[in-house]
């Protein structure tokens, strides 16, 4: 079975690995050492998840009452945090190729009142930073970089990793880690954050049993109406810290994730060539470190997208659409700001033709070949019915 969210491989080592997490004091020494060799200027604390480093940012730089400049091609739990505080979002339309903003957007909606801008490396995809930064001073207004690298931990843009370029920046680790939840923000030397401390709870540990995938495969059939209730009432208005065996997963995983990174950029390339040959429209590749491997279906089955997607889960292909439902379709959003649809084409187009293919670090070019036939058969079952 293939699924797209971060997954073990079920044997010795990493069951192990799971065991002691629950046992052992994470390592601090080690993953200071670690991250302070990618973020060298910079100081970070850990959060419960990456909207709650999103929360502190926007109080630590006094951004309430402002406008924002952000994606259109996001997702939305944004929203209640823009709310809260009372900003203005002003939205960018997504480059197709890249899954990014269109920078070129930038000068004219940018505002005297405009004070920052939410950059995502979408999928894991670093944005352009010389052409962003060469775009904003045109417009001689200095607005204040927010780095979302939900997506990107490990990505580099002209050998310089994700997360330095910003004023500040922020990570959801589990999104690319099997730590149950967890992200960390990284902010200048002067900040102070005391975070509260979290336990690891129930919601936590259905989040564990999902990265293997016999649980993965139940939750998938049975958990759609049990895990959103969950994951509501456990939500926290309060930015909070990470709990510890989350934080000693993350440690735990660390070093087999760099060194399996290169594999599975090779892999994802791999993967790129055959859906490119069945008219597929690919991320750009170079930089990517494809925590979502995503792809524009074929413009012949645009209305038979989600189709596609039920159709390969009978082949036991599990596809994700992130995201087919963007800030902008929310319909609280399009009445609060006022949103007129035709202004963001290609959002509209990538929510409707999006899927996200699964690719695991652990993946072998077999796996990679089992996908593509199911693709292809399924393709040919929609085509041709």
């Amino acid at each position: 079975m293939y699924f797209v969210h971060p997954q073990l491989k079920i044997e010795k080592k990493n069951l192990n690995k799971v065991f002691k997490s629950f046992f052992e004091k994470p390592d601090f020494k080690f993953l200071k050492g670690k991250l302070s060799s990618y973020l060298p200027e910079k100081n970070f604390v850990f959060t419960d998840m990456g909207r709650s480093a999103f929360r502190i940012i926007v109080e630590k730089l006094n951004l309430k009452n402002s406008q924002m400049l952000l994606p259109a091609f996001i997702c939305d739990i944004f929203y209640p945090i823009l709310k809260e505080y009372n900003i203005e979002p002003i939205f960018l339309d997504v480059n197709l190729k890249t899954f990014n903003i269109k920078i070129e957007e930038i000068p004219q909606k940018i505002t005297p009142k405009t004070k920052a801008i939410l950059i995502s490396h979408t999928f894991g995809l670093p944005i352009d930073f010389e052409r962003l930064y060469s775009t904003i001073r045109k417009t001689k207004y200095e607005i204040l970089i927010i780095e979302d690298c939900a997506h990107s931990f490990g990505a580099k843009y002209q050998n310089v990793p994700t997360g330095n370029f910003g004023a500040v920046s922020f990570f959801s680790l589990y999104k690319q880690f099997p730590i149950a939840r967890g992200g960390f923000l990284v902010f200048p030397k002067n900040w102070e954050i005391d975070l509260p401390k979290t336990n690891f709870n129930f919601r936590d540990s259905f989040s564990l049993l999902n990265y293997f995938s016999p649980f993965a495969f139940l939750f998938k059939k049975f958990g759609k109406e049990i895990a959103p209730r969950v994951i509501r009432k456990e939500k926290s208005k309060e930015p909070l810290g990470i709990n510890s065996v989350s934080l000693n997963l993350f440690s735990q995983f660390l070093e087999d994730f760099e060194k399996s990174l290169k594999k599975r950029i090779q892999l994802a390339k791999a993967l790129q060539e055959e859906l490119t040959s069945l008219g597929f429209e690919v991320q750009e590749k170079e930089g990517n470190v494809f925590c979502y491997f995503s792809a524009l279906v074929p413009k012949e089955i645009r209305e038979k997208r989600d189709i596609f997607v039920e159709e390969l889960r009978k082949y036991n292909v599990f596809c994700t659409r992130i995201w087919r439902d963007p800030i902008i379709l929310n319909e609280n959003v399009q009445r609060d700001y006022n949103i007129n649809l035709s202004d963001f084409p290609n959002t509209i187009e990538a929510a409707k033709r999006i899927v996200n293919f699964p690719l695991q670090n652990y993946f072998e070019e077999k796996d990679i070949k089992n996908i593509i036939f199911a693709t292809k058969k399924v393709l040919s079952k929609i085509k041709y019915n």
